[in-house]
């Protein structure tokens, strides 16, 4: 009876409950940051996260209260608190130990299907009613569904 209490203690920290996605309305209009005037070979870059760019936008962009935000993300309060602090740091991080940042998927759900043109860099969403997916922009079809 002891060695299968232990077993399922055990098997309790071992498997984590997965994460759910993260609502994120717009994806970040860049793929990435450099540092200016840094003249020092890069080793490592920061990976900001979609759901963290999107923390960082509610909060801090568009002023809304943790609680809006998170009900916005589809997520508790506490989990957006997380996920902001963690932002945060890594944009400290960044800034700091002058290091490129680099958006990232992350566990993200889009509000919308987005599409990007791989001419011009375009990020953009059309209704399901239209067939065609040419870019808005530059009317190139080189455009795929951003993941």
């Amino acid at each position: 009876m002891r060695i299968f209490s232990l077993y399922l203690y055990e098997q309790k920290f071992i498997m984590a409950r997965p994460k759910t996605l993260r609502k994120v309305v717009k994806p970040p209009g860049f793929k990435g940051y450099k540092p200016y005037g840094h003249q020092h070979a890069q080793t490592k870059c920061v990976e900001l996260l979609y759901e963290e760019y999107e923390a960082i936008k509610l909060a801090d962009y568009d002023l809304m209260t943790h609680q809006q935000a998170s009900e916005v993300m589809g997520i508790s309060r506490a989990t957006f608190a997380r996920i902001y602090e963690r932002a945060r740091r890594k944009m400290a991080e960044a800034l700091v130990e002058v290091k490129e940042i680099k958006a990232v998927y992350g566990h993200a759900l889009l509000d919308k299907s987005w599409l990007i043109c791989h001419n011009c860099n375009a990020r953009f969403t059309i209704p399901e009613t239209i067939r065609n997916r040419n870019c808005p922009v530059c009317k190139s079809f080189n455009v795929e569904a951003l993941k």
